[in-house]
């Protein structure tokens, strides 16, 4: 299908995206504000120096809280690209249908149009045809990374605040704050995958590529 992107404004083009930046934006710039408040409320609890805003966004409190929410974000989006291929959920939206081979299971065609990695063929397109997940999973596995590292390192400020040794890394991953941290995040990024695979089955919203039709069947899957 030709595609005539000239016909709509770029905004048009492009909402989603914005609106879904320009959200993240604000956010982070919030959190970066408020943490940076309640970080130096912290120290003054404990008679240290207070740090600028730049420092504050070097610092292993910001590091750790912002790399915690990727994490699971990653993890959430990785395994749901993942699972969606071969795992399926009767009524669901969100499902593939239980029988019938879909689209998105076709061989790829080369063409004029189609993306390099499919005109290249080879391992190339071995590697496009699962680019979604890898990429999800990389920024899954960078964004635990940083996580571990802010979350080490604002718990070593504490020791010191605390007038008690620095621990290691090995150290600090024996211990339960990190998992706690991290398994808090993910339970919540199921349970949220979960209620909308569920959700609807049941549940419509007219308009949305994320919902069946409102006169859909209960248990007619997918869209």
């Amino acid at each position: 299908m030709s595609v005539n992107p000239k016909k709509h404004s770029f905004f048009y083009r492009n909402g989603l995206s914005i609106v879904f930046l320009s959200l993240f934006m604000v956010t982070l710039v919030a959190q970066a504000y408020s943490g940076w408040k309640q970080h130096n409320q912290e120290l003054q609890d404990h008679q240290a120096q207070e740090i600028g805003l730049g420092t504050y966004l070097q610092s292993g409190h910001f590091i750790s809280a912002t790399f915690e929410n990727f994490e699971s974000e990653f993890l959430q989006m990785a395994l749901y690209v993942l699972l969606t291929v071969g795992l399926r959920q009767i009524g669901s939206a969100e499902s593939k249908s239980l029988d019938e081979k879909e689209e998105v299971d076709r061989a790829p065609v080369t063409g004029k149009d189609a993306p390099w990695p499919v005109r290249k063929g080879g391992w190339v397109l071995k590697i496009y045809s699962n680019s979604l997940s890898i990429v999800f999973f990389l920024l899954f596995f960078i964004s635990w990374g940083l996580h571990l590292y802010g979350s080490w390192q604002d718990h070593n400020v504490e020791q010191v605040l605390k007038h008690e040794p620095k621990d290691t890394v090995l150290q600090f991953l024996a211990q339960p704050t990190f998992w706690f941290e991290t398994f808090q995040n993910w339970q919540s990024e199921f349970l949220s995958v979960c209620s909308i695979v569920f959700l609807t089955i049941y549940l419509r919203q007219k308009g949305s590529p994320e919902s069946k039709p409102v006169d859909a069947p209960h248990l007619e899957t997918g869209k």
